[in-house]
């Protein structure tokens, strides 16, 4: 099956800089490497170095490993939270009105535009992307690519190449894992530096988890969120989302509720080729075995609605879990190639996801408000030499301060036009600068759309959080200290006014920094 895509983009040059800053530069071949792992919809919740009590259930020894060696962050945040907008932002260092991928059904993302990989390539780089891409087009500024077919799929996955679109027999996780350190191995100029994006399909939905973890977590109870049964007072937005857990989600599709001990059919599934259609019929048979005692359990005996919505709850996490694990279990196989290799000495990990994720929290799966799970960007990062074992960044970073941030620890200079600053100071000094940014902003496009998220901007400064449902004019205030999981929207509330005020300021403020167009906040 030959790929269709177009190639009609335009490689913009880039002209180094100068003067290169530190040691590690005096020689091209001490320039630092970077692998830059990033998962799809992986929850802070569910890495165990962030001490949540899901994480503590499952835990992720391999990812904590990265944030034990190095640097955790606690406040890392996207600029608009859904998967290509997050890339794009990644790739541009600049808002989703600046790089003109604002939504997942936009139009193609524009490869003609400045991004990280152009720049490190004419720098010197060799670069490379593998895995999920999800932005239409092509990729451009990579020496190597190897990307998913849209979302990709859980099991035999297609990958497209400059060549063709071919499917390859295996689990997504593993087969990434596998070109990847293929690639490294077969690295043409051992002597350049890399600058490696490896990304996951996973942790994405459905959940498909590795057939040798259909049973992992069987038999765990993942722990209740309070507000899982919210009931989104004073919420506007909230009362209208299509994100339940025990609403929402299909049954067959993301639930797996396979009826009857000798039958293989599904409950309503409006997407059954999702993860049945890819499977061989003898793979199709085992993950039916594995399921079948389980639902069969489930439907032997009557319940409640809070019963029902609770078992769901568990048969989300525990599929959900299942496969964080094959995506830990790919880290550590990374971490492990790079030690082998002695690569690891001058070589900078990352481990990300494109956004937060809920777990629960109010009742939901998926992502694209504001609010903290889903606002919020779990990251860890190590580089020997540079980064102190157990650091802590507590400072407000964003996707958009990932490409500065790279072009400035490879010694390079950073493009004026980029929006995000470099935390290279965060990192290395372990501490946050008194001139470091106070405040964040947010938007969300992608309305309507999947799960009926309004579109909203906002500011998040270190205790308040400022949102405008504006399609709507609805405004909600958050006083995160006392309200971390954001259940009592404090706007227009008496004795609110000055803050409210201030917020106001700052929202504009950060517009008006930002450049973003007054048309786009109606």
């Amino acid at each position: 099956m030959k790929d269709k895509l177009s190639l009609g983009l335009v490689l913009l040059p880039f002209v180094p800089s100068a003067t290169m800053q530190g040691q590690e530069q005096d020689a091209q071949n001490e320039r630092p490497n970077i692998i830059f792992i990033m998962s799809d919809d992986h929850a802070r919740q569910a890495m165990s170095i962030y001490g949540h009590p899901i994480g503590k259930v499952a835990p992720t020894p391999n990812i904590d490993r990265i944030g034990h060696e190095g640097a955790v962050f606690q406040n890392n945040y996207c600029c608009n939270s859904i998967s290509g907008p997050s890339r794009a932002a990644i790739l541009t260092g600049k808002h989703s009105h600046k790089n003109g991928f604002m939504k997942n059904w936009a139009k193609g993302f524009d490869g003609a535009q400045q991004t990280l990989p152009k720049i490190l390539q004419a720098n010197g780089y060799e670069t490379a992307i593998i895995g999920k891409w999800h932005l239409i087009s092509r990729p451009t500024g990579f020496d190597h690519w190897m990307i998913l077919n849209d979302q990709g799929e859980y099991c035999n996955p297609h990958f497209i190449t400059e060549k063709d679109t071919t499917r390859h027999l295996g689990y997504v996780t593993d087969l990434i894992t596998r070109y990847t350190e293929e690639w490294l191995d077969g690295r043409k100029d051992k002597s350049k530096p890399f600058f490696l994006m490896m990304h996951h399909k996973a942790v994405h939905r459905n959940w498909v988890p590795a057939e040798r973890h259909y049973h992992l977590y069987e038999h765990t109870t993942f722990p209740l969120p309070d507000n899982y049964f919210d009931a989104y007072e004073g919420r506007y937005a909230a009362q209208m989302q299509k994100m339940n857990i025990y609403r929402d989600m299909y049954e067959g599709h993301d639930l797996k509720m396979v009826a009857g001990m000798d039958s293989d059919s599904l409950l309503f599934d409006p997407w059954p080729h999702a993860f049945l259609g890819t499977m061989e019929p003898d793979e199709r048979r085992r993950f039916l075995d594995a399921y079948r005692d389980r639902n069969n359990e489930f439907y032997s005996k009557q319940r409640s609605f809070e019963e029902v919505a609770e078992w769901k709850y568990q048969r989300y996490l525990q599929d959900y879990m299942g496969v964080v694990a094959s995506v830990d279990e790919s880290v550590g196989e990374i971490l492990d190639y790079l030690k082998r290799t002695g690569l690891d000495k001058n070589t900078i990990v990352v481990y990300t996801t494109d956004q937060g994720f809920y777990l629960g929290e109010h009742g939901w799966f998926d992502k694209r408000f504001m609010y903290e799970e889903s606002f919020g960007m779990p990251m860890v990062m190590r580089w020997p030499g540079h980064i102190k074992p157990e650091t802590q960044v507590t400072g407000l970073t964003q996707n958009i301060d990932f490409a500065p941030t790279f072009l400035d620890m490879c010694g390079i200079e950073v493009p004026q036009d980029m929006q995000g600053v470099s935390f290279r100071p965060l990192v290395e000094k372990g501490k946050t600068p008194r001139d470091w940014r106070k405040s964040l902003y947010y938007h969300y496009y992608e309305f309507p759309g999947f799960h009926s998220v309004r579109a909203h901007y906002g500011v998040k400064m270190e205790r308040y959080k400022l949102m405008h449902f504006y399609v709507d004019d609805k405004w909600e205030l958050y006083d995160l200290k006392t309200d971390p999981t954001e259940m009592h929207n404090l706007y227009g509330k008496k004795g609110m006014e000055k803050i409210t005020a201030e917020l106001i300021a700052e929202l504009e403020r950060l517009q008006k920094q930002y450049d973003v167009p007054g048309e786009l906040c109606k």
